[in-house]
């Protein structure tokens, strides 16, 4: 059998806008009130889809959530017909609105963490959604988010899905955003990198001015519920330092594909150990490993975070070369572009940089790894896949007439009380289910 990587990118929800939600995230919080682009939003992760799918890649769309999410405001005290609801949400409490009206969901690397069959202990795919218990505004995604992959992984012969982890920081959960695997070929056995920001119960190391958001207990047990096993694992954790500047996320701050790990010098704790660790597992599962290990005196932690260099892809193309997938910011920025063509020059491996204007996301702070969840599979597993979420030329033009024919090109947060709005949204959510043949997996196609 061959392997395959598939990119599940989030597509960008009708709600978008710029609330600053996510503490901890410069870019999120610097752009607050601004003015949104939600058709520009969309249409942009469209392109970078479509594109990467012409080249080859295997490249599949993740649903946006139903939102604003009006089963949320009911239950903190909201009554009312829908429209009702919305009304006194704005009056009560606009940033309360705003909350439960983002489309943060678009960032797909949190929505799960995912196993291959090649290395869990019962030889099925496992998908555990996040519990984002650190910030409202996404700790309400996970049962949406859990029927969406069920709509896409249905198959009980390959796939296997659990429920979120307990919503407390003890198990606080941040999805593959914080999960790296590293190997040989995609359908073999490898290694699962687990990168934590705090151990809750013995180590109190952690940041001092913003959250740590993956804690080692949730890793671990994502570990236990998946099969994995000590031969498999390597728990690290992410240096508290980076995380006060700004690296919310290991995306942040590391990427990885296969034998390779481009990376920060300050990204982890104790990272000499760690990689002699990581270099001594790949050995036994048969695989080299690689680290190119960006040195501080090139790339300040400061210009990482603002261009995104590292939230990044890696991606393995069919002539065993790999392309890296930056955001346009990184272009922008003349010393990360210079050091990036310098790997180009030296890492024989990467010899291709593509670069994607994603400003609506990036102002939000997510850049292209952030879009996408990475899923490894077999021949079989593949085809047991929903063929529907596959991006090929008819979905890129009818998901490019869905976006035109419902999405605003301009959203305020004072935009999300219309009652037009919520309609509007839901009418396109229940059309996308349909292209997509996702079934209902909304709360209001539910009642």
């Amino acid at each position: 059998m061959s392997g395959y990587e598939i990119n599940f990118d989030g597509l960008v929800g009708p709600t978008h806008h710029y609330a600053g939600l996510s503490f901890g995230n410069e870019a999120s919080t610097k752009n607050k009130k601004n003015m949104s682009n939600p058709k520009l939003a969309a249409l942009q992760g469209l392109e970078k889809m479509k594109i990467l799918a012409d080249l080859g890649m295997k490249q599949a769309v993740f649903a946006p959530h139903e939102r604003p999410h009006v089963a949320t405001l009911r239950q903190l005290g909201f009554y009312g017909k829908d429209e009702d609801v919305i009304a006194q949400a704005m009056k009560a409490s606009p940033d309360l609105l705003s909350s439960l009206s983002s489309a943060s969901s678009m960032w797909t690397a949190n929505s799960c963490t995912v196993t291959p069959s090649a290395d869990s202990a019962d030889g099925k795919v496992h998908f555990t959604p996040a519990n984002l218990n650190n910030k409202f505004h996404r700790a309400i995604e996970h049962p949406t988010t859990a029927r969406i992959l069920k709509a896409m992984f249905h198959d009980e012969q390959y796939f296997s899905h659990h429920n979120a982890l307990p919503s407390v920081a003890l198990f606080g959960d941040e999805g593959a955003a914080n999960h790296n695997r590293l190997g040989g070929a995609y359908d073999q056995p490898s290694l699962n990198v687990f990168v934590y920001g705090q151990q809750f119960i013995g180590q109190p190391l952690g940041p001092k001015k913003y959250p740590a958001r993956q804690s080692l207990e949730a890793s671990q047990a994502i570990a236990r519920l998946h099969g994995l096993n000590d031969l498999n694992t390597v728990f690290i954790q992410q240096n508290p330092d980076v995380i006060d500047q700004g690296v919310f996320h290991n995306d942040v701050i590391a990427v990885s594909n296969q034998q390779v790990l481009f990376c920060h010098e300050q990204a982890f704790v104790q990272a000499a150990h760690a990689f002699a660790e990581i270099e001594a597992k790949m050995a036994v599962l048969g695989a080299g490993f690689h680290p190119i290990i960006v040195p501080k005196s090139r790339v300040s932690v400061h210009d990482a975070v603002s261009t995104y260099m590292f939230n990044s892809q890696i991606l393995t193309r069919a002539d065993g070369k790999m392309t890296l997938v930056v955001p346009e910011e990184s272009r922008q920025h003349t010393g990360v572009w210079n050091y990036l063509n310098e790997i180009i020059d030296s890492v024989q491996i990467i010899d291709q940089i593509q670069v994607f204007d994603l400003k609506e996301s990036m102002q939000n702070g997510g850049g292209p790894a952030c879009l996408r969840l990475r899923v490894a599979v077999n021949e079989d597993e593949l085809e047991a896949i929903n063929q529907h979420v596959f991006m090929n030329e008819a979905v890129f033009e009818i998901l490019t007439d869905w976006v035109e024919t419902h999405y605003r090109d301009r959203l305020s947060p004072l935009d999300l009380a219309d009652p037009q709005l919520l309609q509007a949204n839901r009418t396109a959510l229940d059309e996308l289910t349909q292209i997509l043949k996702l079934g209902s997996v909304y709360d209001f196609q539910r009642i």
